[in-house]
């Protein structure tokens, strides 16, 4: 507790995302997208990070309100401004945490070292093995293929569970699952991430971690293909269910 003669900490300001579109226009339909999308919550979205490169910016913003309940509480946006047509143009994402945002942001021509994110903004990674994983995601994003997330805001248990698909069916572990946990305590957070061969190991571990009925997480095993027999046939692989993208 502070005594009577020591000054009161500075809170550094939230700041608040310019998305630099004065003068600009766009036809009905695509202006009435970015403002459903994006410019209705303007005034409650931080960014997280941005980048800004003549006429293209990109965005990594954090929605303090939020959607429905288990909705991503992050969006990744991409603005592309014509100054001589004064019209602008835009891409957005919702995804579950900042490291998927940087990746699908520099899928799109944004330089992987121009958009890291502000620490001092959110909490920081606890450990280097959370830096490690979150350099890879955003690096390799485009690996994997998001198939389901929830985002839970307890206060008690802030954690963020994603189901990922590997593109490639040689990949080890296929499906996998990442897990963001928030301590409120030191307000530190840790990403971790496990292996699974199905995608029903994948969603119902997701199930069990947000009701506090499941373990650790498996490790990433090794590729099948890299331990089966000379001879012996690689089985079809099965059709995620429709709602992997």
């Amino acid at each position: 507790m502070l005594s009577p003669t020591e000054p009161e900490p500075v809170r550094k300001p939230v700041p608040q995302v310019d998305f630099d579109l004065d003068d600009l226009d766009a036809d009905e339909e695509k202006y009435l997208d970015f403002y459903r999308n994006v410019g209705v919550h303007e005034d409650m979205l931080v960014p997280l990070a941005e980048h800004h490169d003549g006429p293209h910016s990109y965005y990594v913003l954090f929605d303090r309100v939020g959607g429905h309940p288990g909705m991503p509480r992050v969006l990744a946006v991409h603005l592309q401004r014509d100054y001589e047509k004064r019209t602008f143009s835009f891409e957005q994402a919702p995804l579950p945490l900042p490291a998927m945002a940087q990746s699908w942001l520099v899928h799109r021509g944004c330089p992987t070292d121009a958009i890291g994110l502000d620490p001092e903004l959110g909490p920081p990674p606890a450990d280097e093995a959370t830096r490690a994983l979150e350099r890879r995601l955003a690096g390799d994003g485009d690996h994997y293929a998001m198939g389901y997330s929830y985002t839970s805001d307890d206060p008690d248990d802030m954690v963020v569970v994603v189901a990922l698909r590997a593109l490639d069916e040689r990949a080890p572990a296929p499906f996998r699952v990442v897990v963001e946990e928030i301590d409120a305590g030191t307000w530190t957070h840790t990403l971790r991430e496990g292996g699974f061969d199905t995608v029903g190991e994948a969603l119902q571990w997701c199930d069990d971690r947000l009701t506090g009925e499941t373990g650790p997480l498996p490790p990433v095993r090794p590729a099948a293909a890299a331990s089966r027999p000379a001879g012996v046939a690689k089985a079809p692989a099965a059709r995620p269910p429709g709602r992997w993208r």
